[in-house]
């Protein structure tokens, strides 16, 4: 099967997705275009113009079967190439505009969400990664089509519905690790992009009371940074400079691994994760889970492992952390839960029923 995969903002989640789903599947023949994950506001309105009048001659090809990411503008980019309209189209949701926490700094506009509603009703088929991220998705549908001032279809949450399932992005073979026993410190891994919502500050206040506690531990610092960090970041490597171990991303994938291998707790102090593959592939490397009681994170681990998010969840975080010190102290330090089916071999075969699904239908739009 010819198959077009089109990433318009093309994020280091979305490239795990897209370059793990084409080696799966030697079987179809994958033509991947991709754009930079910059520039949020142009790109996602801009994807489909780029690509229609820079890579005219790719998209008219002859395609089997479309795989867009939600990033991209499907709507616009088969009104640009009338080639595609014809083709049935998968759209893959990683993250959608409705859930975002508000930082206060973002440009307030509509269109994202809009343009992201555009697109899954321009796909045959639209498949999320979590179940949190599809009600979140027809939640936010629902509430902005209620705000429109006439005209408005009274079906599109229906057939969005219809049309949608949820297929995890699954874990590389490569991910799934024996952990490294060690004594010692307690060490701590904290592996999300240095942005706001990924909850720096309470990462910050956790582990200064942590420090006051007398908690003896070490705080690994490792995810993707950008051109603009938040200033909290500054804050916890001054304040926490005798407790600091890796500090900034690390681009060498075995080192990366074997830290995860010496980590004892993968900790998620975030705002928004729609999966959290970095916390999968840190349990799925031994790591004991302490994430937070919301977003996607009730999915995929048992409560034991997630802290909740009320008026006191500073204390309910510190706790967590302070019960797994005391037994790794005293050498009863618990295994990571299980991950395996978040794997490929797990889901492989949900992906390959999806494919070729959707490559045999006939587009009927």
């Amino acid at each position: 099967m010819r198959i077009l995969l089109l990433s318009a903002y093309d994020a280091a989640s979305h490239q795990y997705w897209r370059q793990s789903l084409v080696s799966q599947f030697p079987e179809h023949d994958f033509t991947a275009l991709t754009l930079p994950a910059r520039f949020f506001s142009w790109r996602i309105r801009g994807n489909s113009l780029t690509w229609a009048y820079s890579q005219r001659p790719v998209l008219e090809q002859g395609y089997d079967l479309i795989i867009a990411t939600s990033m991209t503008d499907l709507s616009s980019l088969k009104g640009f190439v009338p080639a595609l309209v014809n083709i049935p189209a998968i759209v893959y949701f990683h993250e959608n505009q409705f859930a975002y926490p508000k930082s206060g700094k973002e440009f307030n506009s509509v269109e994202p969400q809009i343009l992201s509603l555009y697109t899954a009703l321009a796909g045959d088929t639209v498949v999320f990664n979590t179940e949190y991220n599809k009600r979140t998705f027809l939640q936010g549908c629902q509430q902005l089509l209620k705000k429109l001032p006439d005209q408005v279809p009274k079906n599109i949450i229906d057939i969005l519905t219809d049309r949608s399932q949820v297929i995890p992005v699954p874990l590389l073979p490569s991910s799934f690790l024996q952990n490294k026993v060690t004594s010692g410190k307690l060490q701590i891994i904290w592996n999300h992009r240095w942005e706001f919502d990924k909850g720096p500050k309470l990462l910050l206040d956790a582990m200064l009371y942590l420090k006051q506690q007398g908690v003896d531990f070490t705080l690994h610092v490792v995810g993707e940074c950008f051109r603009q960090v938040p200033e909290v970041f500054t804050r916890i490597k001054a304040q926490l400079f005798e407790h600091i171990g890796v500090w900034g991303y690390i681009e060498d994938k075995v080192q990366y691994q074997q830290l995860l291998q010496a980590s004892d707790i993968v900790l998620s102090t975030a705002l928004h994760d729609f999966q959290g593959i970095s916390v999968l592939e840190a349990v799925a490397a031994g790591c004991l889970p302490v994430v937070p009681n919301r977003l996607a994170y009730p999915e995929l681990f048992a409560p034991e492992y997630c802290y909740d998010d009320n008026e006191n969840e500073l204390a309910n975080l510190t706790t967590m952390i302070i019960t797994i010190a005391k037994q790794k102290e005293q050498r009863n330090l618990k295994l990571a839960p299980c991950v395996s089916h978040f794997s490929w071999e797990t889901q492989r075969n949900h992906y390959r029923k999806l494919i070729n699904n959707s490559g045999s239908k006939t587009h009927l739009k």
